[in-house]
C-alpha cells in the first residue's frame, strides 16, 4: 500500500510500492513555525539580534520565501491527490480508480481543505504581489515628479520627516522640520542612512518577506523582523559611512523624539522607507527605536569569511528549509509513483 503523502525513504527502496507516512505532507505546512518563533523579538536571541544585519535580511527573506513556496507545494500535492481519486480523473489519466483508492490515503476532506488554503494562498499572495507592484509604481513616479536633478530633495513642511522612495533614479526626500530638529552631523547621519534604503534596495526585501506572509500567515513574525533589520542595516551602513556609531544612535533618537508630537501628514507609497519606520504597512512590530540605538551603542557584528560566520543559526534555517524541502518532494514522488502503479493496472 502507498501514501502519495510522501516517504522519502522509499526512493531508496527496491520495492514496487513507497511506503505507507500520511503525516510527512503536513510537515512543510508546519516548518514555518520555528522560523516565526527565531525571528519573534520575544525570543531569547532573535535571529534580528544574533546576525549582523545584512546577513539576517538574507537569511530570513530567503527563508520565508522558501518556506511559503513550499508550503503551497504540499497544498497542491495534497489537491492533486483529491483530484486523482475522482472518476473523471482517472479516465483521462488511464489509470485504475481502486489502485489510486488502495495507494491513496488523502480524503476527500483533506484534499477539499488543502485546496480551499491553497486558493486563499494564492489570492492573498497575488493581491500583495499587485499592491507592492502598485506601491512601487507610486513612488518612482512620485520620485520623478519630485523638483531638482539630485538625489537629495527638500520639502518645505514644518513636520520633521524623512524618507526614500525607490525609484530609477531614487530619491531622499528631508522636509525642513526634520533638518530644523538636527545638526549638521546628525543630518548627515541620516542622510546616509536614507541612502543606505536605496543603495541596498531594502524595499525589495520586506516586499518579498510580504510577500510570503501573505501566502502562509504563519511567517508574519519572519517578515516584521526583516522590515526591522532592513533598519538595522541601513544604521549599520549610517555609522560606516559616518565613522561614529554613537553619532548615528543619537540622530535616530533625535530624530524619534522630534516626530513625536508631529505624525506625518502626507500619505506616502507603501514602498516608502525611513529613518524611523513610521508609515503604515501589512504587518507590524519593525523596527522598534530602542533597540536600535542599543544594537549601535553596542559592539558591531564582525565576520571574516568564511570560517567565522554564525555556522549554527546558518545550519538551523538550511536544515528546517532542506527538511521541509525533502518532505514535500517525498509526497510528490509517492504520489508520482502511485500514477504510475496505477496506470500499469
Amino acid at each position: 500500500m502507498s501514501s502519495c503523502c510522501g516517504n522519502f525513504s522509499a526512493i531508496f527502496r527496491t520495492r514496487s510500492e513507497p511506503v505507507v507516512m500520511h503525516s510527512l505532507i503536513y510537515l512543510p505546512l508546519l516548518f514555518p513555525v520555528p522560523a516565526a518563533l527565531a525571528a519573534r523579538p520575544l525570543a531569547a536571541r532573535p535571529l534580528a539580534e544574533r546576525l549582523a544585519p545584512w546577513l539576517a535580511t538574507w537569511l530570513l527573506t530567503t527563508c520565508a520565501l522558501a518556506l511559503a513556496a513550499l508550503s503551497c507545494v504540499a497544498l497542491g500535492v495534497l489537491v492533486v491527490a483529491g483530484l486523482v481519486r475522482l472518476p473523471l480523473a482517472a479516465l483521462v489519466g488511464d489509470w485504475s480508480p481502486a489502485t489510486v483508492r488502495a495507494g491513496d490515503s488523502v480524503s476527500k476532506i483533506e484534499a477539499a481543505a488543502a485546496g480551499a488554503l491553497l486558493v486563499a494562498a494564492v489570492l492573498a499572495g497575488v493581491r500583495m504581489l499587485w499592491r507592492r507592484m502598485r506601491a512601487l509604481a507610486a513612488a518612482a513616479f512620485e520620485a520623478a515628479c519630485l523638483p531638482g536633478p539630485g538625489q537629495l530633495v527638500v520639502v518645505d513642511d514644518t513636520v520633521p520627516d524623512a524618507y526614500a522612495l525607490p525609484g530609477l533614479p531614487g530619491r531622499v526626500v528631508v522636509s525642513t522640520g526634520m533638518l530644523d530638529a538636527l545638526n549638521d552631523v546628525d543630518r548627515k547621519a541620516m542622510l546616509a542612512h536614507e541612502r543606505a534604503h536605496l543603495a541596498c534596495h531594502h524595499y525589495a526585501f520586506v516586499a518579498a518577506a510580504h510577500l510570503a506572509a501573505a501566502c502562509n500567515p504563519l511567517l508574519r513574525p519572519a517578515a516584521a523582523a526583516v522590515a526591522y533589520t532592513v533598519e538595522r542595516w541601513a544604521d549599520e551602513r549610517a555609522a560606516t559611512t559616518c565613522g561614529d556609531r554613537r553619532q548615528v544612535a543619537r540622530a535616530v533618537g533625535k530624530a524619534a523624539l522630534a516626530t513625536t508630537h508631529h505624525p506625518a501628514r502626507r500619505r506616502v507609497p507603501e514602498a516608502v522607507l525611513g529613518l524611523l519606520e513610521r508609515r503604515r504597512s501589512a504587518l507590524h512590530g519593525a523596527g522598534p527605536v530602542p533597540r536600535r540605538v542599543a544594537a549601535l551603542l553596542a559592539e558591531p557584528h564582525t565576520y571574516s569569511p568564511p570560517l567565522n560566520y554564525p555556522i549554527l543559526p546558518l545550519a538551523a534555517a538550511a536544515a528546517v528549509v532542506g527538511a521541509s524541502a525533502l518532505c514535500a518532494f517525498a509526497a510528490a514522488h509517492d504520489l508520482h509513483l502511485v500514477l504510475k502503479l496505477a496506470g500499469a493496472g
